[in-house]
């Protein structure tokens, strides 16, 4: 007989620090979605992302259909079958490699085959804003190495040129969130090459942006929107020089370490990315981070209060997850 597995799923809300902007819009909380099985042993956390018409009500609908088949005895490989990619097989995914973990006390790096996990420096967010706003808020990050910038307006180098004025020593990220059109871009990249800018993450709406193909970019371009799963790598290969991989695009771990693979071996480099959300999302993630060219796991700086127990944060260095965290 097969024994039962225990799902669990609720919604939360986490204040951040004032608002998140991007182009898109702001928000005030990072709303998640929490999975736990068998009374809490494995736990995954999700963010439901309005841009790929998730909410989490959506979200904890999916589960729930999903739940009869999940309790019968589901792992990790079944689940691809099972639910498609997306934030709420993220989570759940997410907590079945916690479980597994927990219950055999290997780690789940050492599952993953990778070595022990090291620290990781991350890049930390500054919000849309306008440029003196955002200026002060590199002066206050100035010390730290990565500074991400959203953009999307009429003064985006202005924007630049205030935080790369007020942080002349931090390499920069630049994250248009899909906010340019090609002419606009073309015109921004040579200006943010002069700015010293290291990565321009997805310029173009995905499903728009085959003008980048075979276009010259100043600057190394990053594929975000564009890239869920090992199904658009083809195309973003052609396009992007970075792979943006977040757990909650591929629908947990295991399409992650996937595509990690699969866009190391079409050359590209790998950027590890999350949602504004607690150190349960970013825990998994840190597998991923391992060997990338640029991490990007700042959520809980963001927020006003981090789940405990959470990573471990010195400036822009981040542990690798303990156990009582997750894996």
């Amino acid at each position: 007989m097969v024994k039962r597995l225990r799902l669990e799923a609720r919604a939360e809300a986490w204040p951040i620090h004032g608002r998140f902007v991007i182009s898109r819009g702001a928000k005030t909380r990072a709303e998640t979605v929490l999975v736990t099985l068998e009374d809490g042993m494995g736990r995954g956390e999700c963010v439901p992302y309005a841009r790929y018409g998730e909410t989490a009500e959506s979200v904890l609908a999916q589960i729930a259909a999903a739940q009869p088949d999940l309790e019968t005895g589901c792992d990790t490989g079944r689940l691809q079958l099972l639910m498609k990619p997306g934030a709420a097989r993220n989570a759940v995914d997410c907590a079945l490699w916690d479980l597994e973990a927990k219950r055999t006390g290997v780690r789940a790096w050492k599952r993953a085959g990778l070595p022990a996990l090291l620290a990781q420096v991350t890049a930390f967010t500054l919000s849309l804003d306008t440029p003196e706003r955002m200026a002060a808020a590199a002066r206050a990050n100035a010390e730290r190495p990565l500074l991400k910038l959203k953009i999307g307006g009429r003064d985006d180098v202005d924007r630049v040129a205030a935080v790369r004025g007020a942080a002349p020593n931090a390499s920069l990220i630049v994250d248009a969130n899909e906010s340019l059109v090609f002419a606009e871009f073309q015109r921004l990249a040579p200006e943010l090459a002069k700015l010293r800018v290291d990565l321009i993450e997805q310029p173009l709406k995905a499903g728009e942006d085959e003008d980048l193909e075979g276009y010259p970019s100043p600057v190394p371009l990053c594929a975000d929107e564009s890239l869920h799963t090992r199904a658009e790598l083809a195309a973003c290969a052609r396009r992007y020089a970075v792979a943006n991989i977040k757990l909650d695009k591929t629908g947990g771990l295991t399409e992650a370490l996937a595509l990690k693979a699969a866009a190391q071996a079409q050359g590209m480099k790998i950027m590890v990315g999350c949602m504004v959300a607690t150190s349960l999302s970013m825990a998994p993630a840190m597998l991923l981070a391992q060997g990338a060219a640029f991490v990007d796991l700042d959520g809980p700086l963001l927020l006003e209060q981090d789940r405990a127990p959470g990573l471990a944060y010195d400036g822009s260095r981040v542990e690798a997850p303990s156990p009582a965290l997750w894996g």
